[in-house]
């Protein structure tokens, strides 16, 4: 039961020491509350425009484990709405996309517009006897909905701040990253599977590349990580930048040395690996946006649960505190040759997702972490997030990015458990606007 939580959740993550205690894995009211406090009130990425270009076009998505209908209405505007019937409650969207001119109730027949409104009731006049407002029947709309760069995003609180003061610089850097490789399309379909993790621990994965050399000696062994032989991936050459609400990007920077090797392999006509081909950050429009945080690369997650790595996106989500659904979104820039579509496609395929290598060996890992974090003596013993705690220093950019440029570290995981804690003991926005973790001064340890 929730009084029988250790709270405040500040208690349960000591930024000091470096601990998390493994309750927040395990415990169900907990899970619960944080479907109200984080999910329920967070903007939340739905799709992408490529996805809902059209009126009438959907896309099923889900925030927290609540089924959500983003769709563009007969304006062309974007719409998000929850997927229940205001009657009894049943779905009124099963198909995962399409094109729909509106949602309709298999239980009893209530049609609702793409904007959401109650159009259609049997027996309204017979029945009902016209009694029933339709117009205060609608379906549940999304307190706000708003897209940054093609992104769509969608909060159910009204308070919540608009998007890109949520996204903030460093969310919002996330973004510039993925947009600037071009003008992207999200290839059709969308991979999905379940890992019995809880949905916390798959997220701060993507900033751990302390576990690369251990997890995924086989996959470096087959020359599935050919990128890493160039030398440009070292433990030594890291940058995080940590933003508002939980947002960070981790990983290794772009160095000169890259720029050497792209110029060499042309001279021999050798094809750029995906991995090095970052020759898109030198044009004009890109290189303003990410100004002097060019070089940034690594993995953003823009908080709760949002993943950008290379070309892909990646939501954890919950179900259950422990299981996690990942759905993988593969973009591609417009104008790629046939063959190189199908190079990248090939590539997302066997890197993650329920085929992917590297996914299979982190999912493991996971699953087994998730398991011990139940038992009764383990929830005695926290769990350890303190290298390189202190050692940090705070530099920040023109545009405000907080950043640290250190070697490998976790100093973006402790972020997110910091401001996951924020966003537990805050009961409204108001309260998490007032609050919550400011990310560090430019000079400051971290």
């Amino acid at each position: 039961m929730l009084h029988e939580i250790k709270t405040p959740f500040h208690t349960m993550v000591d930024a000091e020491k470096g601990t998390v205690e493994r309750a927040i894995f395990a415990d169900q009211s907990i899970y619960e509350l944080e479907l109200e406090r984080i999910f329920a009130r967070a903007w939340n990425f739905m799709c992408h425009e490529s996805q809902i270009p059209k009126a009438g076009d959907f896309f099923l998505s889900f925030i927290g484990e609540e089924s959500v209908i983003a769709t563009r209405d007969k304006k062309g505007e974007l719409q998000v709405l929850l997927n229940s019937c205001r009657h009894r409650g049943n779905a009124v969207c099963r198909a995962e996309a399409g094109n729909a001119r509106s949602f309709l109730c298999t239980y009893h027949g209530w049609t609702y517009g793409l904007d959401g409104q109650l159009i259609g009731v049997p027996g309204y006049k017979d029945f009902y006897h016209e009694q029933l407002d339709k117009s205060q029947w609608g379906l549940v709309k999304a307190g706000k909905v708003a897209s940054y760069k093609g992104f769509v995003f969608a909060t159910m609180d009204p308070e919540a701040p608009d998007l890109e003061e949520f996204l903030g610089p460093v969310a919002r850097l996330a973004l510039d990253l993925l947009s600037g490789q071009g003008e992207m399309m999200i290839v059709e379909g969308v991979q999905k599977n379940i890992i019995g993790c809880n949905w916390k621990l798959a997220v701060d994965n993507l900033f751990d590349f302390y576990h690369v050399d251990i997890s995924h000696a086989s996959a470096t062994m087959s020359g599935a990580r050919k990128h890493a032989e160039t030398g440009l991936f070292t433990p030594w050459n890291h940058r995080v930048t940590l933003g508002d609400y939980g947002h960070a990007i981790g990983g290794n920077k772009i160095q000169p040395r890259l720029w050497e090797i792209v110029e060499e392999m042309k001279a021999e006509g050798k094809p750029l690996d995906q991995f090095l081909n970052q020759e898109w950050r030198k044009r004009p429009e890109v290189a303003e946006a990410l100004g002097d945080m060019a070089d940034t690369s690594g993995h953003p997650n823009i908080f709760p649960n949002m993943w950008i790595t290379g070309n892909q996106i990646c939501l954890r989500l919950p179900r259950g505190p422990g299981n996690t659904e990942l759905w993988w979104f593969t973009l591609l820039p417009q104008g790629l040759s046939d063959a190189e579509r199908k190079i990248r496609m090939d590539r997302a395929n066997r890197t993650f997702g329920a085929a992917g290598m590297l996914e299979q060996d982190d999912g493991e890992n996971w699953d087994q972490s998730t398991r011990a974090t139940r038992g009764v003596v383990a929830q005695r013993y926290p769990l350890n997030f303190s290298m390189a705690i202190g050692t940090g220093v705070t530099k920040v950019g023109e545009r405000g990015h907080a950043h640290i440029d250190t070697h490998i570290n976790e100093h973006a995981q402790l972020w997110t458990y910091r401001n996951w804690a924020d966003w537990m003991d805050a009961e409204s926005w108001a309260v998490l606007k007032a609050q919550h973790t400011a990310p560090p001064k430019a000079g400051e340890l971290v």
